[in-house]
């Protein structure tokens, strides 16, 4: 318990330091992007190499994978039941921000320090499930509501997925694997050097994206979406958590995804099809504060959630 409150606390303090540089003007949030990119494209490819280079695929992993896709198919469809009423311009937003992990930003520099790469293992598999909801249906979804005549662009969301650099490494990495082909030492020693920046960018790049302005004119909207998102999300992670027959690890990582806060993928897509996106900016604030309340108030009230994986 003691090492994962070190890391929380590491990670928060490390997110302050960000948030810490915006604010005197060291480091600006345009700066953002720019980081996002090299997470994206290298850092986090470089930490799925070094973590599944030498995978054993086992059926119970399997069920991470599936669940990554099936929780946002779930949240996906209670956002639109809940949200149905509202006007179509509210109601793409509001749905689109339902589904979908921050997995990679925000999951691993936990795990990583915690676990090392054998807990990277467990959540980069239901990252592979969940980027199929994050660049896929999220972006169908809010596609959809847009008030315009032209068709869902299933074809753009295919592209998406496509250009999604850790999606195509995990693809390339199961790949590989069920074909019995080892990745060469060098390149698995490069990426180690490289997935070795993953953590700290991640959360400097999570308090760069920070901030404490609250529109009150947004209040009942971002209450509506917090009780639908994290309502749902921790019932269902706590009956899988107590009732669910697999290891404990497999139920800590179900349980910790589903508290995860939204993916900032959602950010860009609301500019994108010019929804409201102060709104989807503070609301993805409030959830990656609230999410880190909710983790660690989780990993205190169940320590056997902390046990090293097998």
């Amino acid at each position: 318990m003691s090492a994962f409150n070190q890391q929380f606390f590491m990670s928060v303090i490390i997110i302050l330091l960000g948030f810490i540089l915006k604010k005197i003007g060291l480091l600006k949030e345009t700066d953002g992007s720019a980081i996002s990119r090299l997470i994206f494209n290298l850092t986090l490819p470089a930490l799925i190499i070094v973590s599944f280079h030498d995978l054993v695929f086992e059926p119970s992993l399997m069920i991470l994978v599936l669940a990554g896709f099936v929780f946002g198919l779930v949240l996906a469809a209670v956002g639109i039941f809940v949200f149905n009423k509202e006007p179509n311009k509210a109601k793409g937003v509001l749905i689109m921000i339902v589904p979908g992990m921050n997995i990679g930003l925000f999951a691993y520099p936990l795990v990583e320090g915690i676990w090392g790469t054998e807990g990277i293992k467990y959540f980069g598999m239901l990252d592979a499930g969940n980027a199929f909801i994050v660049f896929g249906l999220t972006y169908l979804l809010g596609s959809y509501y847009i008030d315009r005549d032209e068709p869902i662009q299933f074809g753009t969301a295919i592209k998406k997925l496509t250009n999604s650099v850790p999606l195509m490494v995990y693809l390339f990495i199961f790949i590989i694997k069920f074909l019995q082909i080892q990745i060469p030492t060098l390149v698995v020693e490069t990426a180690s050097v490289i997935s070795n920046a993953n953590m700290p960018l991640s959360l400097l790049l999570l308090g760069l994206y920070l901030n404490f302005n609250f529109d009150r004119r947004y209040l009942k909207r971002l209450i509506k979406v917090m009780i639908t998102r994290y309502g749902t999300s921790l019932i269902i992670g706590l009956l899988i958590f107590f009732f669910l027959p697999v290891s404990d690890m497999i139920r800590m990582t179900l349980l910790i995804g589903l508290s995860l806060p939204l993916p900032l993928t959602v950010i860009p897509y609301s500019e994108e099809f010019n929804y409201d996106s102060r709104f989807v900016v503070m609301v993805t604030n409030v959830t990656i504060l609230f999410s880190f309340l909710v983790i660690w108030l989780l990993t205190n009230l169940l320590p056997r959630l902390f046990t090293a994986p097998p």
